[in-house]
């Protein structure tokens, strides 16, 4: 069995739910499209890593859609952070060593900064990728940390510091990877869609 896994955590993409604050200024419609976009963008970024790859939809499990070939869960759980935990412990639970959660939002991710994610997780118990928001657009772990995402305030500027410190605190070794940015709102659509 490979012993990395990597953890998807998607929205089904449904009008009016997806990107909420870049359909503010440009509508749902072009919101979703966007928000389309990144999905395949990320199945693209994802499909040739050496590792299992779990897509864990927000809503409901689409059995016929771009992640055909994935394993496929729904989260559960009520905030972010909990359904994180909950992915992580059910991953880990599977026997797997180093695993890696990302969203569907980071165009600028690529399948080299995951691979240089999983190779980190052999010398370091963390690794995590800061995004220009304030918050991250991947975490990994080589063991279930407790108390990882509790009582973090989710969408606000303080995230990824509030991670490192709750880290830091536990002693735990961590590699930092480059900072990329998200796309939350219309300036961060740097792409055609």
């Amino acid at each position: 069995m490979n012993k990395n896994a990597l953890i998807i955590f998607v929205r089904n993409p449904i009008l009016g739910t997806v990107k909420t604050r870049l359909a503010a200024t440009i509508g749902n419609e072009k919101a979703l499209q966007v928000y389309i976009h990144l999905l395949q963008h990320t199945k693209n970024i994802s499909q040739n890593t050496a590792v299992t790859k779990f897509v864990f939809y927000a809503d409901y499990v689409n059995d016929n859609d771009v992640w055909n070939g994935y394993e496929k869960k729904l989260q559960s759980r009520n905030d972010l952070g909990e359904r994180m935990q909950h992915a992580f412990e059910e991953v880990f639970a599977l026997g797997y060593k180093n695993v890696c959660i990302i969203g569907s939002d980071c165009y600028e991710l690529t399948t080299e900064i995951i691979s240089e994610a999983f190779e980190n997780l052999n010398f370091f118990k963390t690794v995590i990728g800061p995004a220009s928001d304030g918050g991250y657009y991947l975490l990994g772990m080589q063991l279930p940390i407790k108390d990882l995402f509790s009582d973090i305030e989710w969408s606000t500027k303080n995230v990824f510091i509030e991670t490192v410190n709750k880290i830091n605190a536990q002693g735990l070794t961590c590699h930092l990877l480059t900072w990329l940015n998200d796309v939350d709102e219309e300036k961060d659509v740097t792409f055609r869609y």
